[in-house]
């Protein structure tokens, strides 16, 4: 008997990110253009702490509705859109398959620009639902976003049940579930049939899992793929990675009713998030572990790669946010920081230092593999990152450290409420301060994104960054 022929069924990365060109670069191109409306919308907002009387005679630029259109813009139009831009390039590649129905997730991140715009649109309009994370009118701009979802997401999973690899790497673990359960949530959370107590109860149910099932998930798979690509070497532990995986997907779904401690509700359910949440240590420390120990060695080269930089720091702020979260958890704790500065200061760590400092260092990585040549200033990218991380650390620092006061001057009944006021007005000017400082970071990386899209293709050998080593994957066997 003769052996079998050598497989020629050879497919080159080049050939793996094709499909998913265009709509990656629709996606980060837009994402960032949110990340400039949501940051002047934010800012304007935090001035108008310090400045109550400014910009009142205009009904759009009153505090309820700035604050609303900037935070929907951050995570439904900067965030999700980047993770939207990081799924249809990062699945191919791990599933050894090109995008499924490119077109689809074209139009799909078109229509989900569309919603958007109609959303924030909207809210400085003054139509709201009026829940937190959930304030686009249901009746309009959700069906689009539930569609526009859609669409990406039957390309992604059409992709993975399609693909050639011999076993799911992790990341796809978490990008395919983000795509199933962030539709779950995001219905549930918008049916019209829940009022009072049980609106709220679903709120916080919606809100905390967006982050955890949708933002996180995206965001952990991100981090799992681009620490090991970068320095070349595995993941310290593959085991530990799926423990990560699956506790928190077991764990996290009832951490929410924790941020309505001392509100109408069961005690019994409260009880249950607090226990949710404590338990919450172990795929906290399975995920810390893996990507301290991924990357004990290799920490000098944070200095030289950018993406490293962002993505490193952002898992340490995955961490750090986690921790904070379990801490607060605490009904001791949460009767002071409860209804203060402190719990703004806790979402920015998690949205900002954790999933945008990855999405970062992602889109540092991918941009010059879509558009064949590399970021042309090096100069550019140390101001974005430095300004970025300075900007979101004062901001941090100041909302926790007022927060703490402004929650204690509230639990004393001897202290007039104006003191809680007081207690918390020099560390609104440092947010401020540092809203304008964060608000610079973005346009520095705005400005280097239209640089380098501009420039013309490489021309000769390929440059540096560029792996021309092809993926070679086997003749379709029982396994497939």
């Amino acid at each position: 008997m003769t052996a079998p022929a050598a497989s020629t069924d050879v497919v080159t990365l080049r050939d793996l990110d094709e499909p998913g060109r265009v709509p990656a670069l629709v996606a980060f191109v837009s994402a960032v253009a949110w990340l400039l409306v949501g940051s002047l919308l934010g800012l304007v907002a935090s001035l108008k702490f310090n400045f109550p009387d400014w910009w009142t005679g205009w009904a759009p630029a009153t505090f309820g509705r700035v604050r609303a259109a900037h935070l929907n813009a951050m995570i439904y139009g900067w965030a999700s859109l980047a993770m939207l831009g990081i799924s249809v390039w990062l699945v191919p590649r791990l599933v050894h398959a090109p995008l499924r129905w490119p077109r689809v997730a074209t139009g799909g991140i078109v229509f989900w620009n569309g919603a958007i715009l109609v959303g924030v649109l909207a809210l400085l309009a003054g139509w709201t639902d009026g829940l937190e994370w959930l304030e686009f009118p249901r009746s309009v701009v959700d069906p689009m976003l539930i569609v526009a979802g859609g669409m990406v997401g039957v390309t992604l999973l059409g992709t993975v049940l399609g693909g050639r690899a011999r076993h799911l790497y992790v990341s796809v673990w978490y990008v395919a579930a983000a795509f199933v359960w962030f539709p779950i949530i995001f219905v549930t959370g918008n049916l019209p049939v829940f009022r009072g107590v049980e609106s709220a109860a679903v709120n916080w149910f919606y809100a905390h899992n967006a982050l955890g099932f949708w933002l996180t998930a995206i965001g952990l798979g991100a981090v799992y793929y681009f620490i090991p690509k970068v320095l070349g070497r595995p993941i310290y532990s593959y085991q530990l990675s799926l423990l990560g995986f699956w506790t928190l997907a077991f764990f996290y779904a009832l951490n929410g009713m924790h941020h309505l401690i001392g509100g109408p509700l069961p005690t019994w359910m409260i009880t249950t998030s607090i226990v949710a949440s404590v338990l919450m240590v172990i795929p906290v420390a399975a995920v810390a572990v893996n990507h301290h120990m991924s990357m004990v060695g290799r920490f000098a080269s944070l200095r030289y790669s950018p993406t490293l930089r962002f993505v490193v720091l952002g898992a340490v702020a995955y961490t750090a946010v986690s921790l904070q979260g379990i801490f607060t958890a605490f009904r001791e704790v949460n009767r002071i920081t409860h209804f203060t500065h402190w719990t703004i200061a806790h979402s920015h760590v998690g949205v900002y230092a954790f999933v945008t400092f990855v999405m970062f260092g992602s889109v540092y990585y991918v941009i010059p593999r879509l558009v064949g040549r590399d970021w042309p200033d090096g100069r550019l990218i140390a101001w974005h990152f430095w300004l970025a991380l300075g900007g979101i650390g004062a901001f941090v620092l100041a909302l926790n450290l007022g927060g703490v006061l402004q929650g204690l001057a509230l639990m004393d009944p001897q202290v007039p409420f104006q003191a809680s006021v007081e207690a918390a007005a020099p560390w609104l000017a440092v947010r401020s301060l540092a809203g304008v400082v964060l608000t610079a970071a973005h346009l520095v990386f705005a400005w280097h994104l239209w640089k380098v899209l501009r420039r013309a293709p490489t021309v000769g050998p390929l440059p540096p960054w560029h792996d021309p080593r092809p993926v070679v994957v086997p003749p379709p066997g029982p396994w497939s």
